[in-house]
């Protein structure tokens, strides 16, 4: 059992959670995640690890309640507890030495990006942060990315905040004026990580991305999270989640992560929920 200490409400279905878990707190590195399950039937999470503190012994975690397993996560008072926090898991990201590096997240995309800024800000690298979403009511954790960053620029799909448009308009903007980079850095819904890409690597700009593909078991058993790289089967949970997004299949990862689709759309209307 792992004890709630913390949760508190960053936008609309998106919560930050902070979990005992001492065990995992103090293995955990930049890339690893934890598969959490709320109780003995409940469904298999996965969730990137976005914050870790060994002294204190706990994990920081960003959930977004889009189901009833979320939702059911999201709903346990501070103070009770989860059933399972299996982790760390996944391969942990090899850090290497670089100069500059333009990081590029959507949504979400920024709780598993920031953990990454950190362990590459510790290198010395010089960030440039692009960070999305579709209004400025979802764009969550700025004053964390701001932190890590040496310049941050905002973006939402109706200008409410910052730049109008897509991530890939700055990013392509920076690339096209001749400014260098070392790596670029991709993190959030698969349509999003593809276009990046697909931008950088015009420019042949080594991209790395996070793969949110559909896990099960989350230690490489059940094959549930495969995904093609350079037309090669990898599995997310073990191989990544982290590859380089020039050799992504993004149109069979988007195929894969619908698989269940109707299930859960079922599940809802039994509920008498709406799906977000």
């Amino acid at each position: 059992m792992f004890k709630v200490l913390e949760k508190d409400l960053l936008a609309e279905n998106i919560y930050r959670m902070v979990v005992e878990a001492p065990l995992v707190a103090e293995k955990a590195k930049a890339g690893n995640f934890v598969i959490v399950r709320v109780s003995d039937v409940g469904e298999r999470i996965p969730l990137t690890i976005c914050d870790n503190d060994p002294e204190r012994g706990t994990l920081t975690l960003i959930i977004q309640a889009v189901g009833k397993s979320t939702r059911d996560l999201v709903n346990i008072p501070v103070g009770d507890y989860v059933k399972d926090v299996l982790g760390p898991l996944g391969t942990a990201t090899e850090i290497k030495d670089m100069g500059r590096i333009i990081a590029v997240m959507g949504g979400i995309g920024v709780a598993p990006m920031l953990p990454l800024l950190r362990a590459y800000r510790k290198k010395g690298a010089e960030i440039i942060s692009i960070l999305g979403a579709r209004t400025k009511d979802l764009l969550i954790l700025q004053d964390e990315v701001r932190s890590l960053s040496d310049e941050v620029i905002l973006v939402t799909d109706d200008g409410s905040e910052g730049m109008k448009g897509l991530v890939t308009d700055p990013l392509r903007q920076r690339l096209e004026s001749g400014e260098h980079f070392d790596m670029a850095i991709a993190i959030g819904p698969a349509r999003m990580m593809q276009a990046a890409s697909k931008v950088t690597k015009e420019f042949n700009l080594p991209t790395l991305v996070s793969l949110n593909s559909i896990m099960i078991d989350g230690t490489g058993m059940c094959g549930g999270c495969r995904v093609s790289i350079n037309g090669e089967t990898k599995f997310a949970c073990v191989d990544g989640p982290d590859f380089d997004g020039h050799a992504v299949n993004f149109d069979e990862l988007v195929v894969r992560q619908g698989y269940y689709r109707d299930e859960e759309d079922h599940v809802c209307r039994t509920l008498g929920e709406e799906r977000v």
